[in-house]
This record gives structure tokens, C-alpha cells and sequence, in this order.
């Protein structure tokens, strides 16, 4: 299993929030296994989130797509996210 950790700013966490949980069908075909969404206790605008692959290629592959990226722009997503790739050991 790998885990894809996005962190990332958002204009309005509601707003984002109505779109990222309407991508819930894409996460679905896109490989996602399972996932939350933590948003800083300081800054509501901070938001990470984590999601379970089979493995990295699938996650790779995630992150690369058109829609992913289409809906974190509809979303409000601000500036480039930090993402990162782990596996347990």
C-alpha cells in the first residue's frame, strides 16, 4: 500500500470541501482505497489530506490526471500543493 499526502491552501474550506467530496466518484476510478481531510487547527485555510493506492504507480498516475488538477482549481485550491509519497514498513 502506498499513501499520497497533499497538503495545500484553500480560498474557503467549505467551497472546497463541496468539491472535493463531489470527486468522490474520480478518487474511486482513479485507484483511492481510502482517504481523510485534516484542516489546520490555526488556520482553517490549511488543509491536508491523505489517500490509500495499491501502489505508486496508481497514486503517480492520480496525481498526474487533467481532472484531478481541473477540480483542485474549482475547488479554490491556492498556489502549488505539497505532495509527497509514503509506504509502511
Amino acid at each position: 500500500m502506498v499513501r499520497l499526502y497533499i497538503r495545500h491552501r484553500v480560498a474557503d474550506y467549505d467551497a472546497w470541501r463541496k468539491g472535493y467530496d463531489a470527486f468522490a466518484g474520480q478518487q474511486q476510478a482513479g485507484g483511492v482505497r481510502a482517504e481523510a481531510v485534516y484542516q489546520s487547527v490555526d488556520d482553517p485555510t490549511d488543509v491536508t489530506v491523505w489517500h490509500d493506492f495499491d501502489d505508486a504507480g496508481a497514486a503517480r498516475a492520480f496525481v498526474g490526471s487533467a481532472e484531478l488538477r481541473d477540480a483542485m482549481g474549482a475547488a479554490g485550491v491556492q498556489g502549488e500543493p505539497q505532495m509527497w509519497f509514503t509506504q509502511e514498513r
